[in-house]
């Protein structure tokens, strides 16, 4: 399938992205597609894009602020408002674009990108239809009650390596994934996704500190009642919580749809070709209908 290197910028800075296109001629119905937390286009996004490009999407994957080959600084920073920018910005250069027909657009989300999706898309007119795959659906106040202490002193330590910066330029930074010490991700099925079969040269495995200010009070649950278009949300026992997800779904009042996902855990859910290529084709027959 055709790929196309799109530049656009947000706030000034530059946003790289890839536009995988269809193999035959356009205008495209099309959609953005968001990903997990610290991940650039040529991993998960890069691979649900390509797989809707096959089933005659123009779909974008984008290198967010902070990462890949796109600008900002400080690197590897994780802040949900830069994303949910980004994510807007990526929109309305889909909209723009000579091979999209800007009336049939959709946006499809994978693990974090569900979340950061939902708020970017909140009141769009553009968007005619929400996909969310293997969801990471954040409950705030369930994770602060579970530990207080601990939430709060992590925030705390993000805010004083943002002072640090502020004050420095030193960016403090950890792994993005390990399986000991302080690291954003410690799971050994994330750490073998990143570390080993999605790695590759525009990836770097790291976090900065500062990330945990912003990204842990980061609620996702409260942008279920502002998805308004049609919802297909696609997850499964072993996915990221699923109490979490039918906690969403339950809250989202428009017009909503649940498939469920069989998978070994999380990250298969990325990668794994007979699990690509079928929520793929469910999401295209989805949007189809819905566009």
């Amino acid at each position: 399938m055709p790929l196309e290197r799109l530049s656009l910028r947000c706030d000034g800075t530059e946003i790289a992205s890839n536009l995988h296109l269809p193999d035959r001629p356009g205008p495209h119905p099309a959609v953005v597609v968001g990903g997990p937390m610290t991940s650039v286009k040529e991993q998960v996004t890069g691979t649900y894009a390509a797989a809707l490009a096959d089933e005659g999407y123009a779909a974008l994957a984008i290198d967010h602020r902070h990462y890949g080959e796109s600008g900002g600084v400080p690197r590897q920073y994780e802040h949900y408002a830069h994303k949910i920018d980004d994510l807007r910005a990526a929109i309305a250069a889909l909209a723009a674009h000579g091979q999209v027909d800007a009336g049939r657009i959709g946006a499809v989300g994978v693990c974090l990108g569900c979340g950061y999706l939902a708020h970017a898309i909140r009141d769009d007119k553009r968007i005619g239809a929400f996909a969310a795959v293997a969801g990471y659906y954040r409950d705030v106040p369930a994770m602060r009650a579970a530990d207080p202490a601990g939430f709060d002193e992590k925030v705390a330590q993000g805010r004083r390596a943002r002072e640090r910066y502020e004050a420095t330029g030193e960016a403090l930074t950890i792994p993005a994934v390990a399986l000991d010490g302080d690291a954003a991700m410690t799971l050994q099925s994330t750490y073998d996704y990143y570390a080993g079969r999605a790695a590759h040269p525009n990836y770097t495995n790291a976090f900065a500190v500062m990330s945990r200010e912003a990204f842990l009070p980061f609620d996702v649950q409260s942008a279920a009642p502002g998805v308004t278009m049609p919802f297909l949300m696609l997850h499964g026992p072993n996915a990221l919580n699923p109490a979490w997800a039918r906690k969403f779904f339950d809250a989202v009042p428009g017009p909503k749809r649940f498939h469920e996902i069989t998978s070994r855990g999380q990250t298969d859910i990325y990668d794994d070709p007979d699990i690509v290529r079928p929520a793929a084709r469910r999401i295209a027959v989805f949007l189809d209908e819905a566009l």
